[in-house]
């Protein structure tokens, strides 16, 4: 790699730790930007060098702009890696970098700006001849709501212009549902997100969640690394991730990862990326949803399935290489399967379980990819998201990879704070999941209820 020499990782945990081992894979250096709580984390640990950038709230030091780009400054660092989550889709991280010659590693502020309002990516979508789900602009009061509502029909999910992971948004099946959450949730995403902008959509009840990995470089080229399926969510936050979908026949597989391809060329993407569907089993259609303009948490299956290196293709297309595969190199063989686990207590609403791990062991296996930060002793912080280990067990197909990912769970064992490993061995075995009848609502209208029933 010839121009980007030291990588400063703005992020922390699992993430952080991916980056690095790519950047370690491409000799790069790295420099962890760690809070107080995370002096002693394996981030801190594996990268060349660290830099405390503040106190343990987030807002104090992965969160500020200012301190991350003195940081990167300080350590003479060339490049600026965002992860997922905190500053990633901030197109005001993107720009800093820019203007103190830091490469920012992922797409332009154009690009994160265009994509990360709600309302422009439909528009972008529609330009682009994808279908979008019905709905409506922006809504200004709670009685616009109503009529938009009651024209397109009920339900429907009222949303933020500016959410995002799962956050803004609301499912409405009657008006009356939608006169109690419009204030609250206009309220919330303000507070959240500086912008407290509504629009309505029509709700699809038996949905999958399909995503499309795209890589797009500076000179106009664009591929698809087909697509993952993300369906399995609690609260509208993934829990389990597969790829590739087991609902798409291979004429709607072309399809969608065609669609998702026109939208980033027509914004002329840059980096990786992922153009999110919702896929109507009933009408056997798909609609856009939004992009994420960053590295998903999930890539992991794409990798496994694809052999590409997802982290080791950004950097190579911030430093201004063209892309190294063209969309005939992309070949989909087996199956790929990722489990989250989390440090929380299924059994108390998944109430996160900080605290210090005593044991961490597992079975190492070829098959099986462990991305996580944690180790025995390893104090799990408040202060952040608890995942602490996503587990990828890939097989020549499905059952396969099922079959693994059980035996692996079955032999993570985790002390001194509870998981929901335990959880995800039962999801692995339930017959719906296991035959494939499930939706983006299965999670929280047939699981949790026996879970919580289980234990009254």
């Amino acid at each position: 790699m010839k121009n980007i020499s030291r990588v400063l990782i703005a992020n922390r945990g699992e993430i952080a730790v991916r980056i690095i081992r790519a950047c370690k894979s491409l000799g790069i250096e790295t420099v962890a930007v760690v809070s107080e709580a995370d002096r002693e984390s394996l981030p801190a640990k594996m990268a060349d060098r660290s830099v405390c950038v503040g106190p343990p709230r987030a807002l104090d030091s992965y969160l500020n702009i200012n301190l991350l780009i003195t940081a990167a400054l300080g350590t003479h660092s060339d490049a600026l890696h965002p992860g997922y989550g905190f500053l990633a889709e901030q197109p005001e991280l993107a720009e800093v970098c820019g203007k103190n010659n830091i490469q920012f590693i992922g797409p332009s502020p154009q690009n994160i700006r265009e994509m990360g309002n709600k309302l422009w990516a439909r528009r972008i979508a529609k330009d682009s001849g994808v279908p979008t789900i019905p709905g409506s602009e922006k809504v200004r009061d709670v009685q616009e709501a109503t009529r938009i509502g009651e024209k397109i029909g009920f339900p429907v999910i009222l949303k933020a212009v500016a959410g995002g992971g799962g956050r803004g948004m609301k499912i409405a099946h009657h008006p009356d549902d939608l006169r109690a959450t419009f204030d609250t949730l206009s309220a919330e995403v303000q507070s959240a997100f500086g912008d407290g902008t509504l629009y309505l959509e029509k709700y699809i009840p038996n949905a999958r969640h399909i995503e499309v990995q795209i890589l797009g470089d500076h000179y106009g080229n664009i591929i698809h690394l087909s697509e993952r399926d993300c369906s399995l969510q609690r609260r509208h936050q993934k829990i389990l991730e597969e790829a590739p979908s087991t609902v798409l026949s291979p004429q709607l597989r072309e399809k969608i990862c065609h669609a998702a391809v026109a939208i980033a060329k027509s914004i002329r993407y840059q980096s990786a990326g992922t153009i999110e569907f919702v896929f109507d089993q009933d009408r056997r259609e798909f609609y856009f949803l939004e992009m994420n303009t960053r590295i998903q948490v999930e890539h992991p299956v794409t990798e496994q399935i694809t052999g590409v290196d997802l982290v080791q293709e950004q950097m190579h297309i911030a430093n201004q290489e063209p892309l190294r595969y063209a969309q005939k190199d992309i070949h989909l063989k087996g199956h790929a399967i990722e489990c989250r686990i989390n440090a929380e207590s299924p059994n108390n609403g998944f109430f996160p379980t900080p605290g210090r791990i005593e044991q961490w062991t597992f079975l190492e296996n070829v098959d099986v990819r462990m991305d996580s930060h944690c180790f025995p002793g390893y104090i799990i912080p408040p202060y952040y998201d608890s995942l602490i280990a996503k587990v990828i067990a890939k097989g020549k197909d499905r059952s396969q990879a099922i079959e693994r990912m059980q035996y692996f769970l079955e032999n993570f064992i985790v002390s001194g704070v509870e998981t929901t490993i335990p959880f995800h061995q039962r999801l692995l075995k339930h017959p719906d999941f296991l035959q494939g009848r499930v939706n983006t609502r299965w999670l929280e209208e047939v699981v949790l209820p026996t879970l919580r029933s289980d234990h009254e």
